[in-house]
């Protein structure tokens, strides 16, 4: 259709979706968590070279459970980054630790490492590294590693963008530190609607998340207790969701690569528009991140032509939900200047064109 409205996002759900849950149905299942979750688990961890995967409820709840197995307490402090999806502090909010907030990057968005230097006291705890729309920082993943061991802190990575996003060695984003998390909220790579996975290869660590997500149980299916756990687990019918939504995921990785390249080709001499720092040949870019000047004027233009867009996140220790003293510049002028373009996988090239055109469009008549 000519004039069809583009949305900044999309999920994804095909005939095989829909099929796979029609012969499930068929066979019985009971719905909760069982064959196909460990299926869609041994996937994620196959695919991200993992010990082990533990799919949860959503991915707040990952970065929780990944917390509590990391014996962070109501409290502690965790160093986490000012731009971020607000579920990663409140995450350990939830349980009454301190989320301490660093600025990021301005080239990935991710954690700055000498700022997290200057922000660790005796309470902290932990260092949780956010994988802003799949990317690493500059300053590296050993880098983290170190300072993590020599402070003493365990490093949470929350890769919740970062499926098919992997490190210049060759390691899943998600994998380094001593616990990793995913998200599969509709807007991700891949989705289950909602849900989460928690990896890791610590054998102590895997085995304190699988008793949290599951009342404690000493075993499975049983009412034996050896530790306080909670219920937070998937259902069989995300897993065959995820199933299939794994069986295409190498094609939208490389999907996602190539519309950021065409984007960026499109937009190369337009200097009211700036791209982040992406790795394509190791990272996955989630959604199309830029700073653009005039972010509201253009938005309503894209709008109008029936292009939808996003703002990005806000600086969090600015939003009325913490309201925590401090400036952050980085962490302030992406909430300024912002912008999420259309992202969906099953963009056309034809869609990125008619974006792009009417981007040059609204800074030529501005």
């Amino acid at each position: 259709m000519k004039n069809k409205f583009i949305s900044q996002i999309e999920p994804w759900f095909g005939e095989e979706e829909r099929i796979a849950l029609n012969e499930y149905m068929k066979s019985g299942g009971w719905l909760t968590e069982f064959k196909q979750t460990q299926k869609f688990e041994k996937m994620i961890a196959d695919y991200t070279g993992a010990k082990y995967c533990f799919t949860v409820n959503n991915g707040t709840i990952s970065l929780t459970l990944a917390s509590l197995a990391c014996d962070i307490q109501a409290g502690d402090e965790v160093i986490v980054p000012n731009y971020t999806m607000i579920a990663t502090p409140n995450s350990i909010k939830m349980f009454g630790a301190v989320p301490i907030f660093v600025d990021v990057e301005p080239e990935t968005l991710c954690l700055d490492i000498e700022l997290v230097k200057k922000a660790i006291t005796p309470e902290t705890k932990a260092i949780m590294l956010v994988s802003a729309n799949g990317r690493y920082p500059q300053s590296g993943i050993a880098a983290f590693v170190r300072l993590a061991k020599e402070s003493g802190l365990f490093l949470i990575e929350d890769s919740a963008q970062a499926l098919g996003s992997f490190y210049p060695d060759g390691r899943h984003i998600g994998t380094v530190g001593d616990v990793g998390s995913f998200s599969f909220s509709s807007p991700k790579v891949i989705s289950t609607g909602q849900g989460g996975a928690i990896i890791t290869n610590d054998n102590d660590i895997a085995y304190k998340v699988k008793r949290l997500k599951d009342f404690g149980r000493s075993g499975g299916g049983n009412d034996v207790h050896d530790s306080i756990g909670y219920n937070f687990k998937f259902t069989d019918l995300q897993g065959v969701i995820g199933i299939e939504q794994m069986k295409k995921l190498q094609w939208r990785v490389e999907r996602k690569k190539e519309i950021l390249k065409h984007y960026k080709e499109k937009l190369k001499d337009i200097v009211q528009i700036k791209f982040f720092e992406q790795d394509l040949e190791n990272t996955t870019p989630w959604f199309i991140d830029v700073l653009v000047e005039n972010r509201e004027e253009l938005q309503k233009y894209l709008k109008e032509n029936n292009i939808g867009t996003r703002v990005m996140y806000p600086p969090i220790n600015k939003q009325k939900a913490y309201n925590v003293p401090g400036e952050y510049p980085v962490s302030n002028i992406v909430g300024e200047k912002g912008l999420w373009l259309p992202s969906s996988s099953q963009l056309a090239n034809s869609d990125i064109d008619k974006i792009c055109n009417t981007i040059l469009e609204f800074f030529i008549e501005n």
